[in-house]
Formats: structure tokens, C-alpha cells, sequence
């Protein structure tokens, strides 16, 4: 059944909702090639991408061994080699159909960017006849040269200086992009200027992770790990999103314009019942999932796991976790499959941080961790006295690195949308706290005491249950409201929104904790000057441990006591993006950014400065859609109202009937006027603050003046909702958006 997006009236509402019911379960189709939907994933896992697998198959040994080069000392790839690569890139290409290419980056929009070209070339013959053939060259692959005066550079250039640059990140496997219309090489690269500033968010990822491995192999050298050469860091993101039907959504020009409902009443079943979380998947959504999961696993994205999350049509998947570079490139293309798989199932996929109020909100958990080159987990304890050693000593690096960057780690998560689901209840708290687990609390304050470690093999827990085996115990228990928690052999960021490029949040905790390896190291050379080797790296871990206890929290963080006790300890607590972005400007707070050179201080500035000017534009997209949406759908709408209360008045001849209706009238009066005052009240603000030419005032107004009236108008809406016939409201509700596909 095929139906046309009905109009914005109060009429098409029930019919799009009856609509979106009555449509058949879609059917995944078969693969147009040889790989079947129905084949183990094994036979089709990566048939879309070109990595280094493929090319140890495709390239001569000694092209490979030069790109084997490049990868591992950052030798400068041979001209020779670039064209064997590509020449293999592009027969491989071709022979699945692809006509275009494109260097895949990573501007500072916060999404992803690429600029098409076709694999044809033109030959003359000696008859001046014109010949196309298919043609890619080692250049082609290495570099290309996008309009750089379009995207965001926060200063670090004029508007009139065009010239920027993508080179290839070979890290990172080249992938297929598979769509109806046709099949596009990608080519993940880096994005940086004329004078090379990183216009990009990969640049300093990448930057982060040769940071980190350096430092922490020079401080794993001092404990005893003498044949380390490199350590890498690890990244499985959890992925939330809601998914509401596409009429609905047509329906509603605030989730048109911003990605999230400006006004909305709750409906009277949301998330009470906790009934949706881990509940049975629908199956319309079940059908949506599979076809995203074999677009994911056909470009080597390792999903593992898939679920419903706690508020209605709000759904998670995780991968398996994956180098730190691959797995944030991996987390964008499964945003955009997402998105783009929703849409073929007759739905809209929002990834915005709190598209619904009154039920949770999304976010992105960052499970991070870091091994060294020989596969071994830096943050597993392990079954010898040095493997453990070495857990504490890296342990209290990372809690060193959060104590001092907590304020920059905050900025790093800053979003308008994540102002919405940070500390409301369903998120970690805007303050950052690490959260460690009672087994690890206790031996840390063992530690810091002076006591000896008493250690066991296990942790058991008994289930009194004879029919079900004792189960090892984890290492800690999980606490969803700390921002950053250890879970066991890794730390969960739980505080990122899900929209978010990860790069960012990944990059500055990858650079905080290369700094505060470094300072360790230092540290740790000083004390074994006096003590042997395990004796002083306990002193600097002991050291450490005091030093770091007030970032230590294991309560609820949600709690107002928790915000009287991290003011107490001195903690920063920022509540709104306004705030943590200034954290960008002090110097003091970002130079572990500069020393590990991350980024440079103009590129910290640029930084900023976009993220005023996002922070600026995105309210104020919001700001005007709320107002068209009072001016336009809700006062005309309320009017209506108001004359049918009337007319049904006038025409009731029982005293006792009109005396009660008149009470009626005077509530729906009182509602309608608070709704005419706000609507007033928040455009005067809204057209003060924009005769304001300066942004960074302007974000402090929106967050201190107008943000506050925005929540009183879309109060006295909601209330409004409330009251109104449900003939004549002309959006679609909560109960529908959120509801309906319990029903398909």
C-alpha cells in the first residue's frame, strides 16, 4: 500500500497514523550479486570494503611491503607503490560496478563531507576521435583538493582563501557505498589547509593515538615492559536512536528543521511501565534492523548486538570493538546506514540527543581501552604479579588524566542537544566523575593506606539457585550514572550525545592521557632512583591515588547531594555547553592538547570559535521554528477553540450546564493567554538578541534569557494540548509518534 504524504491539517493526522499501521511489513530483497541476505555473514562480511587484507592479496609483496612501511615507521610512500595501490583499488572497484569515487572526510560540521569524480579518463587517437577509459591514479588516491573556503575553519583563514586538502588515511579501509542509483568508492581521508592546519576532527584523532602510544610505551618501558613498541587504543560505541514513522515526521516541521520535537505534551503511556526496554522487537523495526545490519556488515562493520532502549521507538546497537581510528570512522557510516536504510522502511531515523521530552533521551557509551602489540589488554588484571603491577600503574594514569581535563573533557562533549540529556535522569551527570566498582575502590584504598593487596582468583557470585551455575563476578558493577566507569577491562564515556563524532571526545581523552603518561614517567624516574622497579611504580600508584581520590565516585550521580559533594571537591561543574566552552579558552585547561600536539593553539581557538558559531546558528534555527510554529499552527489553532467553546456556550439553555462550561472557558482563557504572553515575551528576546553582531555574548544571552522564555512558551503549549479538541490539533502527538509501532 503506497500513499502520498498527507498535508499539515488536523484531517491527515488519524489518516497518517492509519496509514502507518495499515502498511504491510516490508520484505528485505535479495543482493543484486552473488552474496545472498540469507548466506552465513561470514561469506558477505566486508565485501564492500578494501583494506589491508585485500591488498596483501592484490598488491605485488613489495607495494605491500612499502605500504607495511608507511603504516608502522611513517615511512613516505613511493610514487611506484601509490600506483600499484591504485591500479588494484580501481580494477577491484570496477569489477563491483563502481563508476565514481570520493575522498571521504571528516569537516568540523560534525558530519561527514565528500566531493564525487568519475573513474574515466579521455584519450585523443590519431584520428582526433575521443576515447573514455576507466582511469585511477596514484595521486587520485593519495590526494585530492576540496573547496576549503565552505566549511568551518573557526578564523584560522579567510573566507577567500579556497585551498584545502583530503589526503588518504591509509589506517583506514577504503569502503563501497552501495545505494539504488549507483555504488561510490570511498576514500577515508584527512582534511587540512594551505598552511597545514587540520580543518578536520580525524587529524587529531590520529595525532591523539600516535601520542598516547608513544608516551605509554616509554612509560611501560620503566615498568618493566621492555619490548613494547606500540600501543593502541580500542573504541566499541554504543549507538541509541529513536526511529518514528516519516509521516509523522512530515507531519511536524520542528523535527523537520532541528531534529527534535519543540513542543509536544507527554501522552499519558510513556516509559512508565519500563515495559520497551529489552522487550520484544517489533517487527517492522525487526525488518529495518536486519536490512541495516547486512548494509553494516557488508562494509566490515562489526555489529554485534541490538536491542530496544528504555523510552518507546528507541532502539541501541553495538559493535565488537575496533581500532580507535576504524571504529570512529566505522561509528559515521553506521549513522548514515542508519538513516538512509530508515528511510527505505518508511521511517526517519533521529539520532538528535532528546528528540521527545518527558522520555529518555540518547546517547553514544565509548567503551575505551588500550593494548599493547602484543594483544594484551593495559587495563585487564592480570594472573602474575607484573601483569597486575601494570594494571594499577596504567589504572592511575588514566585516573590522573580525567582529574586534571575534566573541565576540557566536558567541553569535549558540548552540544546544544546534549544540554537536553545530561543530568536528567537518564544520562550522566555534566559532571565528570570516574566511577571504579567496590572491589577496585577497595584496593585502591588499600593502597593509599598502606595495607597489603590480598588478591583472589575469582570473584564468585553464588545464585542459590541449583539448577543455574555460579557465575564469575565481574570486576565492578556497572553504575549508568557515572559519565566515565570502569567496566571490567575498560572505561565506558557515557556522557557523549548521539550524534556526536567521536573523534572529538576520543581525541582529548587520548591526549589527556598522553600527558599524564608523560608526567608519570618522569615521576616514576625520580623515585627509581631510590627504590627498585615494583616498589616504586606502588609509590607513584599510591602517589597517584591520593592525588586523584576527589574524581573517585561511586554513588548516584544523579542526586543533588553528588552536586553539593563535587562542588565540595572542587570539581567543575559546567551544566550547559555556554559554560564548558569556555574551557576552550583558557590556556591552563588546554595545553595537554598543545603538549601532546593534538592541536595547536590556533587549532584550539578555531575549535572554539565554531563551536560558538554552531551553538549561535543551532538555537537560533530552533528559536525560529518555535515561533513559527506558536504564530502559525497553535494560536490560529487555539482561536478555533475559542470559538467553538463559544458557540457551544451560547447555545447550552441549562443554567447549572453553563455555569460548569463556563469554568471550562475560563481555564482554556488562562491557558491561551499564557501561551499569547510567552509567544509575545520570547519574540521581543529573540528579536533583541539578534541585533547583537557579537556570537560568544549572544550564546550567553540564548542560554541565560532566551533558552528560559523557549521552555515557558513551549510549557503553556503543552498545556494548551491538553485542552484542545483532538479535531482540530494539527500536529501529531507523542502517543502517536512514539507509539504506533507497536502496532506495525
Amino acid at each position: 500500500m503506497s500513499m502520498a504524504i498527507p498535508t499539515s491539517t488536523a484531517q491527515s493526522r488519524p489518516k497518517a497514523f492509519l496509514a502507518s499501521v495499515e502498511a504491510p511489513l516490508r520484505k528485505i530483497d535479495k543482493m543484486r550479486d552473488h552474496y545472498g541476505k540469507e548466506s552465513p555473514v561470514s561469506e558477505y562480511f566486508g565485501c564492500m570494503t578494501f583494506g589491508l587484507a585485500q591488498m596483501r592479496e592484490k598488491l605485488p609483496k613489495d607495494a605491500y611491503s612499502n605500504l607495511l612501511k608507511t603504516l608502522d615507521h611513517g615511512k613516505k610512500l613511493p610514487k611506484e607503490t601509490a600506483e600499484s595501490i591504485a591500479s588494484a583499488v580501481k580494477e577491484w572497484s570496477v569489477s563491483k560496478g563502481v563508476t565514481h569515487f570520493c575522498h571521504w572526510f571528516q569537516p568540523m560540521t560534525g558530519s561527514t563531507a565528500e566531493k564525487h569524480d568519475a573513474f574515466i579518463s579521455i584519450q585523443h587517437s590519431n584520428h582526433s576521435e575521443l576515447r573514455v577509459i576507466e582511469r585511477f591514479t596514484g595521486s587520485q588516491l593519495i590526494q585530492g583538493e576540496p573547496d576549503a573556503s565552505s566549511f568551518p575553519s573557526g578564523g584560522m583563514r579567510s573566507t577567500f582563501e579556497a585551498r584545502g586538502y583530503t589526503a588518504w588515511d591509509p589506517t583506514s579501509p577504503l569502503f563501497i557505498i552501495e545505494e539504488e542509483n549507483g555504488k561510490t568508492l570511498c576514500i577515508p581521508t584527512v582534511f587540512f589547509g594551505y598552511h597545514g592546519q587540520a580543518l578536520d576532527n580525524k587529524t587529531p584523532l590520529l595525532r591523539s593515538n600516535d601520542a598516547l602510544s608513544t608516551a605509554a610505551c616509554e612509560f611501560l618501558k620503566m615498568v618493566g615492559d621492555i619490548d613494547v613498541k606500540k600501543v593502541a587504543t580500542t573504541l566499541g560505541a554504543e549507538q541509541e536512536y529513536f526511529l518514528v514513522d516519516k509521516k509523522f515526521a512530515a507531519l511536524r516541521p520542528d523535527l523537520l528543521m532541528t531534529g527534535r520535537t519543540l513542543i509536544g505534551s507527554s501522552s499519558a503511556r510513556g516509559q512508565q511501565l519500563e515495559d520497551h526496554y529489552f522487550g520484544s522487537i517489533p517487527s517492522r523495526v525487526k525488518s529495518f534492523m536486519q536490512e541495516a545490519e547486512f548494509e553494516l556488515y557488508k562494509l566490515g562493520i562489526p555489529v554485534k548486538t541490538r536491542h530496544n532502549e528504555v523510552a518507546p521507538s528507541q532502539f541501541e546497537l553495538a559493535p565488537i570493538f575496533e581500532d580507535m581510528n576504524i571504529a570512529s570512522d566505522h561509528n559515521l557510516l553506521t549513522m548514515e546506514v542508519l538513516k538512509r536504510v530508515a528511510l527505505k522502511h518508511g521511517m526517519v531515523c533521529l539520532l538528535h540527543e532528546k528528540p521527545f521530552a518527558g522520555v529518555n533521551g540518547s546517547g553514544k557509551h565509548n567503551n575505551w581501552s588500550m593494548a599493547n602489540d602484543k594483544g594484551e589488554n593495559l587495563l585487564e588484571p592480570g594472573h602474575t604479579p607484573h601483569q597486575n603491577i601494570r594494571f594499577l600503574a596504567c589504572l592511575s594514569v588514566v585516573l590522573r588524566a580525567v582529574y586534571r581535563n575534566a573541565a576540557a573533557m566536558r567541553a569535549a562533549i558540548a552540544s546544544p542537544g546534549n544540554d537536553h540529556r545530561l543530568g536528567a535522569n537518564e544520562a550522566p551527570p555534566a559532571i565528570i566523575s570516574v566511577f571504579l566498582g567496590s572491589l577496585l575502590e577497595g584496593i585502591l584504598n588499600s593502597i593509599e593506606q598502606g595495607k597489603a593487596l590480598k588478591g583472589t582468583d575469582e570473584q564468585i557470585i553464588d545464585l542459590g539457585v541449583d539448577q543455574i551455575p555460579n557465575i564469575s563476578k565481574d570486576y565492578t558493577d556497572r553504575n549508568r550514572t557515572s559519565p566515565f566507569a570502569f567496566t571490567g577491562n575498560k572505561f565506558e564515556f557515557r556522557a557523549v550525545g548521539s550524534s556526536q563524532n567521536v573523534a572529538v571526545p576520543m581525541s582529548f581523552l587520548n591526549a589527556a592521557i598522553a600527558d599524564a603518561f608523560k608526567d608519570s614517567t618522569a615521576e616514576l624516574k625520580e623515585i627509581l632512583k631510590k627504590k627498585k622497579r615494583d616498589e616504586a611504580v606502588m609509590e607513584l600508584v599510591r602517589k597517584i591515588v591520593k592525588e586523584t581520590k576527589a574524581i573517585r565516585f561511586a554513588g548516584n550521580g544523579y542526586s543533588d547531594e553528588w552536586k553539593a559533594e563535587a562542588k565540595k571537591r572542587g570539581l567543575p561543574i559546567l551544566n550547559t555547553t555556554p559554560e564548558a566552552l569556555e574551557v576552550l579558552k583558557d590556556k591552563k585547561s588546554t595545553q595537554f592538547l598543545v603538549n601532546t600536539k593534538v592541536l595547536t593553539r590556533e587549532e584550539i581557538d578555531s575549535r572554539y570559535h565554531i563551536a560558538v558559531e554552531r551553538y549561535v546558528k543551532t538555537l537560533d534555527i530552533e528559536h525560529t521554528a518555535l515561533l513559527e510554529l506558536a504564530s502559525t499552527y497553535i494560536i490560529p489553532t487555539l482561536e478555533k477553540q475559542m470559538h467553538q467553546l463559544g458557540d457551544a456556550h451560547e447555545a447550552m439553555t441549562s443554567p447549572a450546564l453553563k455555569k460548569v462550561h463556563k469554568a471550562r472557558i475560563a481555564e482554556f482563557e488562562s491557558v491561551f493567554l499564557d501561551v499569547l504572553n510567552g509567544y509575545e515575551t520570547f519574540l521581543t528576546k529573540v528579536e533583541k538578541s539578534r541585533k547583537g553582531h557579537d556570537e560568544q555574548k549572544r550564546m550567553m544571552e540564548i542560554v541565560k534569557d532566551l533558552q528560559p522564555a523557549s521552555f515557558e512558551l513551549r510549557a503553556a503549549i503543552d498545556q494548551a494540548e491538553l485542552l484542545v479538541s483532538d479535531e482540530l490539533w494539527p500536529l501529531p502527538k507523542y502517543r502517536e509518534i512514539l507509539l504506533a509501532h507497536n502496532l506495525s
